[in-house]
C-alpha cells in the first residue's frame, strides 16, 4: 500500500465506496458530510482531499474556504455533478487543484489523483517556507521583491511599477495566492478566462510570455515565474 493519505468526502454511500475501491492502493478515509470532513481535517494530515460540492452540514465550497482560510494547503480535487463552467471557475479560484465531473471514469480519477500527488510531492507542513508568500492586511501579496495589490491592481517588481493587462494581472495574482501550487494551462485558462479550455489554444502561453517579459524588464536579476516542464507554471520560490 502507498503512503499517501486521501480523504474522500462524498455523501452518497455507493459513490464513496467506489472511490475508496478505486483508490485502494492508498490509505483512504471516508467522510459523508461537510462537518465530518472538517473534523477529520482538524485531527489529521492528508496528502489529498477528494471533495463533492453538494454535501450536508457544510458545502464543498465552504470546506475549501475553511481549509484555505486555516492555512491548510492540502490539494483538493473536486468531484461534482455540477456542469457549469462558472462552478469549475469558482472552486479553482477558491483554491481547488482540479475538477472532475460526474459521472466519472475510473481511469480518469486515478490519472488525476496521481498527477496532483506527483505535483504536490509531499504533505503540506504548517510552517511557511523562507522566502514564501507574505499576505499583508491591505490585500497586498508579496513574494521577494514582487508586490501585488488586489484593490488598486498595482504590481511592482524591485520597486518599479509593472503595467499589466487585466488577464496578465489575474494570472499573476492566482500564482501569487498559491505560490507552491503548479497550475496547468487548463487551470489558468478556466480560472482566468472562465471558459472551456481546448488543448490547442495558445492564449495562456502568449499571456504568460508577455507577463514574464514585463517582470524581467523591471527586474532583470530575478525569475519570478517558473515553468514546470510537462505540467505548467508556478511561482519560483
Amino acid at each position: 500500500m502507498k503512503d499517501e493519505r486521501i480523504l474522500i468526502v462524498e455523501d452518497e454511500n455507493d459513490v464513496n465506496r467506489l472511490l475508496a475501491t478505486i483508490l485502494s492502493d492508498y490509505q483512504t478515509t471516508s467522510a459523508f458530510s461537510g462537518t465530518e470532513a472538517k473534523l477529520y481535517l482538524a485531527s489529521a494530515k492528508y496528502d489529498l482531499v477528494l471533495l463533492d460540492l453538494m454535501l450536508p452540514g457544510m458545502t464543498g465550497e465552504e470546506i475549501i474556504d475553511h481549509m484555505r482560510g486555516q492555512g491548510i494547503k492540502t490539494p483538493v480535487i473536486v468531484i461534482s455533478a455540477k456542469q457549469e463552467v462558472a462552478d469549475r471557475v469558482n472552486v479553482l479560484r477558491m483554491g481547488a487543484d482540479d475538477f472532475i465531473m460526474k459521472p466519472f471514469e475510473i481511469d480518469e480519477v486515478l490519472a488525476r489523483v496521481e498527477a496532483v500527488l506527483r505535483r504536490c510531492g509531499q504533505r503540506e507542513q504548517p510552517a511557511a517556507s523562507p522566502g514564501g508568500q507574505q499576505k499583508l492586511s491591505d490585500g497586498t501579496l508579496v513574494i521577494g521583491n514582487l508586490t501585488l495589490n488586489h484593490d488598486t491592481r498595482q504590481v511592482t517588481a524591485a520597486g518599479k511599477e509593472v503595467a499589466l493587462t487585466v488577464k496578465e494581472f489575474d494570472i499573476l495574482e492566482l500564482l501569487m495566492r498559491y505560490p507552491k501550487k503548479v497550475f496547468t494551462r487548463e487551470n489558468l485558462f478556466t480560472a482566468v478566462w472562465g471558459e472551456e479550455y481546448f488543448g490547442e489554444d495558445n492564449t495562456v502561453n502568449v499571456h504568460m510570455s508577455n507577463l514574464r517579459q514585463k517582470l524581467a524588464k523591471a527586474d532583470k536579476e530575478t525569475e519570478y515565474i517558473k515553468t514546470v516542464w510537462g505540467i505548467g507554471f508556478k511561482m519560483n520560490i
